[in-house]
């Protein structure tokens, strides 16, 4: 199960089925599930983009998360997926969020925890990012992170829409973590 994380101006909480309609209204706003490239629930698929996490979480293979801005309004999702507890290691990803609160200090807030979270309490060694070549919003956002670029992993699997996708992966590594934190405070400061 995942733990509750929880700063200023965002909450993350372990993904439920209860998020289902909340989480819809979130990906409504933008219409982000267009882009072919994005994992991003359609209108009425909310509650199978749930259960497909939650499986993936009862197999030890992710823990979901629901974001939650100050006011407790969902407005995304977000996850740990890839678990790796032998090195450890994780990658964050799955990660969207309503168009009202992109480039508004959310996403940056709840990358703060999670990769708080990834290295002090899980004690990893490195945390992976990974995304579709055609992303190129959230190719900036990682960079934005602090993330270095690790290269592209070429025709690697598909797009949602079933078009080939060239994955791009990028990681932050234990030595690098708390220069990456001072950076996203940093950055947090001028959102406030």
């Amino acid at each position: 199960m995942p733990p509750t994380l929880s700063a200023a101006q965002v909450r993350l909480v372990p993904l439920q089925p209860g998020h289902a309609e909340a989480l819809g209204a979130a990906a409504s706003d933008g219409e982000l599930w267009r882009l072919g490239y994005t994992s991003v629930p359609a209108p009425g698929t909310a509650a199978a983009y749930i259960d497909k996490a939650l499986a993936q979480q009862v197999a030890g293979k992710a823990l979901a998360f629901a974001v939650l801005d100050a006011a407790g309004t969902v407005v995304g999702s977000t996850r740990y997926y890839a678990l790796d507890p032998d090195a450890p290691r994780v990658q964050i990803g799955y990660t969207w969020y309503a168009r009202r609160v992109q480039r508004t200090g959310v996403n940056t807030q709840a990358k703060l925890l999670l990769l708080r979270h990834a290295f002090e309490i899980l004690d990893c060694i490195s945390v992976g990012f990974e995304t579709s070549a055609l992303n190129h919003a959230s190719r900036n956002a990682i960079a934005r992170l602090g993330a270095q670029l690790d290269g592209v992993l070429r025709s690697h699997m598909r797009h949602p829409d079933g078009s080939v996708r060239d994955t791009v992966a990028f990681s932050i590594i234990r030595a690098e973590w708390s220069s990456v934190q001072r950076h996203l405070q940093t950055m947090l400061e001028k959102h406030q």
